[in-house]
């Protein structure tokens, strides 16, 4: 075929179209209703149902609404069932909205050194480039996460509740983004670093106060009272949000390593990896993952699952999902059927071209098992309760081999030779690799 398309070529892709009578029934169903409908697979459906074997869920979902804090509300909800059963309550929820202030001033923070430690580089050296396309985001990882409790500590919703640019993060990023590319430019521009610090210092006092002024200010002292589910009256004093953080969170996050599936033949098993700028809090210890095998992965889920704890986990949300029934399988959807053609890019060649990285964190709470293998699960999700089983989200196990990512367990969990391998240095990834995709689907 000739690079250009010609009138005669035009005719021949319309004639090949023409020719078949079952392209014709497809055009007429797929213009009038939507692709999706069509493609789904009623076998699947129907071999789909909520229950599982062993369920860990007696609380109610949340809901991040408008705002891309996925990977927040996953890390919170891991921590939320143990505070509530110190507490004594039926549900508790810990303020998302503190996390997300501290988050977006830190990585703002993180953003300006970056830019500082490249400003001898061109504007469109790729990895310049790549920190300007999206300053500060509401996207996340695991690590970040435990940085943020780590250093700020915790608060119940009650100090700092939701507003409404929490629930609705756009505008609140539109000012920001401006602000630190505006920034980027005059840190730049100066020649000595006391001049870049002193600016940075006063870029970053704009940035708390537009944070203030969107999300509220952040409680440094707290009065803790409330009454458990007898209606018993309890009062904890004045404290602190790292003392909260510190009676309340029954779980060592510290403790908690990053596991990933990347099966592209660059990235070997059994090592450990980083990603070039990504992290939120300076000087925390860096994002680090652990690449295993799927076989692994499921195991440890499974296992932590049967022992009483959720699962922090990353995925590629949107593919294969119907969000009505709160369903993924790997053949939800049957497109290849509706165009005649196959897809045939594994998950390997997936991420190596661009058609999956990881964009939504949720929390595993419960797996059904047939003879000790997993068949389904189930996902507290954190896009409210109106669908699914009341929020909850049930995923076959094929589709968790396909697109689920990362996850987040015990050191000790793993194989001692494993554990010795998270000592070692890690291959740094550039900034640009789609294994450093932060979690943000709202």
């Amino acid at each position: 075929m000739e690079r250009n398309l010609t009138a005669d070529q035009l005719a021949l892709f319309e004639k090949e179209f023409a020719s078949n009578p079952q392209y014709r029934v497809m055009q007429n169903a797929v213009t009038q209703t939507p692709v999706n409908s069509i493609a789904l697979d009623r076998q699947v459906v129907t071999s789909m149902d909520h229950s599982v074997s062993n369920l860990l869920d007696d609380w109610k979902v949340t809901n991040q609404k408008k705002s891309g804090r996925c990977w927040l509300f996953a890390g919170l909800n891991l921590l939320r069932a143990g505070a509530a059963d110190k507490l004594g309550v039926k549900d508790f929820e810990f303020s998302q909205n503190y996390l997300l202030f501290w988050d977006k001033f830190e990585r703002s923070n993180f953003f300006l050194e970056a830019i500082i430690e490249t400003s001898e580089r061109d504007a469109d050296d790729r990895t310049v480039a790549h920190l300007l396309s999206d300053p500060i985001g509401d996207g996340g990882q695991w690590n970040m996460f435990v940085a943020l409790v780590r250093k700020h500590g915790l608060v119940p919703k009650s100090a700092m509740p939701e507003t409404e640019s929490s629930s609705a993060t756009a505008q609140l990023n539109d000012a920001l983004r401006k602000l630190l590319r505006q920034g980027a430019r005059d840190l730049r521009a100066l020649d000595t670093d006391d001049a870049r610090r002193d600016r940075k210092r006063e870029i970053l006092t704009t940035v708390h106060r537009v944070l203030s002024i969107h999300l509220g200010t952040p409680p440094q002292k707290f009065l803790w009272q409330w009454k458990d589910s007898d209606k018993g009256f309890h009062r904890d004093g004045w404290t602190t949000p790292t003392e909260f953080a510190a009676a309340y969170v029954q779980l060592p996050v510290d403790e908690y390593v990053c596991l990933v599936h990347d099966p592209r033949e660059t990235s070997p098993v059994g090592r450990t990896f980083t990603v070039d700028f990504l992290g939120n809090v300076i000087d925390a210890p860096p994002v680090v993952y652990l690449n295993v095998e799927m076989d692994l992965i499921k195991q440890l889920t499974q296992d932590a699952i049967v022992g009483g704890e959720p699962v922090w986990f990353g995925c590629d949300v949107g593919k294969q999902m119907n969000s009505d029934l709160g369903f993924w399988d790997a053949k939800l959807y049957d497109y290849g059927a509706v165009y005649d053609t196959e897809f045939t890019l594994d998950k390997a060649e997936r991420l190596v071209h661009h058609e999956t990285l990881m964009t939504h964190a949720m929390l595993f709470t419960g797996v059904d098992l047939v003879d000790g293998k997993p068949r389904r699960w189930r996902v507290e999700n954190s896009w409210g309760d109106e669908k699914a089983d009341s929020g909850f989200w049930t995923m076959n196990d094929s589709w968790f081999g396909e697109h689920v990512f990362e996850v987040a367990v015990r050191r000790s969990a793993l194989p001692a030779d494993l554990q010795s391998r998270l000592d070692e240095a890690p291959i740094v990834l550039p900034a640009w690799d789609p294994m450093g995709a932060l979690a943000d689907q709202a």
